[in-house]
Formats: C-alpha cells, sequence, structure tokens
C-alpha cells in the first residue's frame, strides 16, 4: 500500500485543501500515515501570506532531498499559495521535486496527478482524512479585493463560490464521519452567492444537516454584514456566536492605503451591530504599516477599546513581494515593536475582561475533550464532570482564570 505524508503550513483553508488533494491520492490507492519515514509521497500544502510560513515550507522540502534518496520512487509534491507564487524556479532549484501545483491549480489536481504518470488510475474514494470534531468546508476560493499589503489574489485568483449542492454534500461526508462542527471557509466567506443562494441560506442549510450541532466560519469581510443577513440568522442557535472579523487598522487613513473598502466609522458600525445580536468579535491588527502614524497608531488602540474584542491576533507588518505595499518605505523596527507591544498589552486586558465578564452566564459548549470544549462564543470552558466528546451541554461559569472559563458542572 502506497502511504502519504502530509505538511500542512497556512489557514484553515489550507487544512481543507489537503484533505481535497488527500481525497485524489486516496482514489490511486494511498492511505494516509503521519509518519514520513514511512511514506512513498510526501504532499507539501504551502502558504505565502508572510515570507517566514513560506521559508518553512521551502526549507522542508530542502529537507527531503535525503529522504528521496533514501528510497527509490518516492514522490514530493509541492503544493499551495507558496507554489503558485514561486512556480517553475523552484524546479530549478530542487531538482527532486516530482510536482507542482499552486492554489489555482486545487481543482485540478486530479489531472495534474494522471498527467504525471506517476500514478495509478483512480478509482472509487473511499477514504478521508478523518474529521475530527471540526470539518473544514470550503465554500470558495479566491478575493475579489486587492489589499495593498496582501498577496493572496495573485496567488488564489478571483472569487469563485462553489456550488451549494457541492458544499452541503461536502459537509454531510464530514459529519457522517463524525464532525460535529462545520466550518465554512473563503477569503470573503460572507460575500457567497450561488444562483439563490446566499451566505444566510447556506448557513441555515448547513445547520439542518445531520449530526451538525454547530456552524462556524471564516474569515468574513466587514462590508458583506449586512441588516438581511444577521435578520436571517439570529433564531439560529446553531450558528456559533463568534466573527473573526479583521480589521488591521483602526485609522480611516491607513485604511484606504491598505485599500480594505471600509472606513473606521463603518467597521464599528458593523461590530455593534453584530454584538447586538450576541457576536462575540476577534480580529487581526497589522501594526507598523508603511504610512502609519504616531496618531494612527493611536487610532487604532482607540478602535480597540471601542470594539472590546475578546482576542485579536496581532502583527508587525512585513513586506510582500509582489504587492504595492511592498515598494514602500518601512518603518524603523524599534517603532514597529514598541507599538506592538503596546497593543498586545492592551489586549490582553480586554481579553481577561472579556472572559471574567462571563461569570454567572449560562454558556452552550461544545466538548472536544471528556472536560474541555468551545462555547458557541469561542471562549474556552472546562467543566467539573466528565462527558462523552462531542456532547453538546449548557452549563453555567462559575470563575474565570486567563483565557479559560470553569463551570459549575
Amino acid at each position: 500500500m502506497t502511504k502519504v505524508f502530509i505538511q500542512t503550513y497556512g489557514c484553515q483553508m489550507n487544512v481543507a485543501d489537503s484533505d481535497e488533494m488527500f481525497a485524489h491520492l486516496a482514489s490511486r490507492g494511498a492511505q494516509y500515515t503521519e509518519n514520513l519515514d514511512e511514506a512513498d509521497i510526501a504532499l507539501i500544502n504551502t502558504c505565502t501570506v508572510r515570507d517566514h510560513a513560506e521559508h518553512r515550507a521551502v526549507s522542508f522540502l530542502g529537507r527531503l532531498a535525503a529522504w528521496k534518496q533514501e528510497k527509490p520512487g518516492r514522490v514530493i509534491i509541492f503544493a499551495g499559495c507558496a507554489a503558485q507564487r514561486l512556480g517553475k524556479t523552484l524546479q530549478k532549484k530542487y531538482p527532486f521535486l516530482d510536482i507542482i501545483s499552486g492554489a489555482k491549480e486545487i481543482e485540478h489536481f486530479a489531472d495534474t496527478l494522471d498527467a504525471s504518470g506517476l500514478f495509478n488510475a483512480p478509482g472509487k474514494d473511499t477514504h478521508q482524512l478523518a474529521s475530527g470534531l471540526t470539518g473544514y468546508v470550503t465554500i470558495m476560493r479566491g478575493c475579489n479585493f486587492a489589499c495593498s499589503y496582501c498577496i493572496v489574489p495573485s496567488v488564489r485568483g478571483p472569487v469563485k463560490c462553489l456550488p451549494t449542492e457541492d458544499i452541503l454534500a461536502d459537509a454531510a461526508q464530514k459529519a457522517r464521519a463524525g464532525a460535529k462542527e462545520i466550518m465554512l471557509l473563503g477569503q470573503t466567506v460572507n460575500a457567497y452567492q450561488f444562483e439563490n443562494t446566499s451566505f444566510a441560506d447556506l448557513l441555515n442549510q448547513v445547520s439542518r444537516l445531520p449530526g451538525v450541532e454547530r456552524v462556524r466560519f471564516t474569515s468574513p469581510h466587514p462590508i458583506y454584514f449586512t441588516p438581511e443577513f444577521l435578520e436571517a440568522i439570529k433564531d439560529n442557535p446553531k450558528i456559533a456566536r463568534h466573527v473573526h472579523l479583521p480589521v488591521q487598522s483602526g485609522s480611516t487613513k491607513v485604511l484606504q492605503e491598505m485599500k480594505r473598502g471600509y472606513t473606521r466609522e463603518i467597521f464599528l458600525e458593523k461590530v455593534r451591530a453584530l454584538k447586538s445580536c450576541g457576536f462575540n468579535i476577534s480580529t487581526d491588527i497589522i501594526v507598523g504599516f508603511p504610512t502609519e502614524t504616531e496618531d494612527d497608531f493611536k487610532e487604532t488602540l482607540s478602535l480597540v477599546d471601542e470594539a472590546e474584542f475578546f482576542a485579536a491576533y496581532c502583527f508587525k507588518y512585513s513586506p510582500r513581494q509582489g504587492t504595492p505595499a511592498a515598494k514602500m518605505k518601512l518603518l524603523p523596527q524599534n517603532i514597529l515593536e514598541e507599538r506592538l507591544d503596546i497593543l498586545l498589552n492592551k489586549v490582553r486586558g480586554l481579553s481577561d475582561a472579556a472572559y471574567q465578564a462571563q461569570v454567572g452566564s449560562v454558556q452552550e459548549v461544545l466538548l472536544e475533550s471528556e472536560n474541555k470544549g468551545r462555547a458557541s462564543g469561542n471562549f474556552w470552558v472546562k467543566t467539573r464532570k466528565s462527558y462523552p466528546v462531542g456532547s453538546v451541554i449548557k452549563t453555567s461559569i462559575e470563575k474565570a482564570d486567563g483565557t479559560l472559563l470553569f463551570a459549575r458542572d
């Protein structure tokens, strides 16, 4: 039996893409293994959002030269966003690399395998990676925005929404495999529209599938949250009350230079609307965009206070080759580090306050172990009693300690 080892870098969409690529390998006789030494195929699914992620993937590829020499006939596949960006230059530098499959080619991965001549003809696909409690389902690919710092549109292409029927079939399969929670994925996931099915329609349809206890989604764009969306999903308790909503900056001037497509005021308006429907909000923030002044940074700090995010992923700006912002003069590293430290301290304080505010509340928790799970609002909760993994329970919160809630039960 041919065995395949998969190394995935990057976002949850890459996890879903790895699952999809594995299904094609499985239909050609491959079996999954977590042990690289016993594998016949190494699939590297890559990320290029930040230089560090791309460097890690390429470094891993380099180390596979010795692995391939150990056993004749081993196959190396380099796929995903970094593969799309680097292209054929990889083949010149790493001649032992067998297959390059960029992120834009994910839908043609089966054809790529067949064209290589290295695999048997496909049979019936009966193998898939285990979903676990969360099943990742891609609903759209690509992005129609052109944020000045972001390389994603150039490596993933424009938006293409997948057929609703295919999405529901994928989600249903993952639920049958044991997933209790379905995570819908897309670069601007809430922009989904296929024929007459809106994103809100899709959320409600997925929530009705047998076995599905909860539905999440990432990553949305602020401009696509409308009153109509909130009205359509407000009475559906299976839709998790958590939104990860990237803001990137609190300054309208910087947002315009980033080409984000909204102002500070519009973003806060969306936050207020989501919170009025019970949504808990986390975010992404970039510190030290090349045009960011001290006043711009203060606006970011004040927006964080006003939005009261319960969590935020904060990053120093780093240029990506091929983006408009990469041509801009960088701010000194000491300024970036100082601002990042100030922001992280503020976020920690808000996170602690958000967890403390849950004391006395009743939370619906999906157990990911016998006594720990996530609430609908994405808070981590530890229970006194043990429950079967995958159970959904309602429990009152007795205390909070850092980023963990403790239940009375």
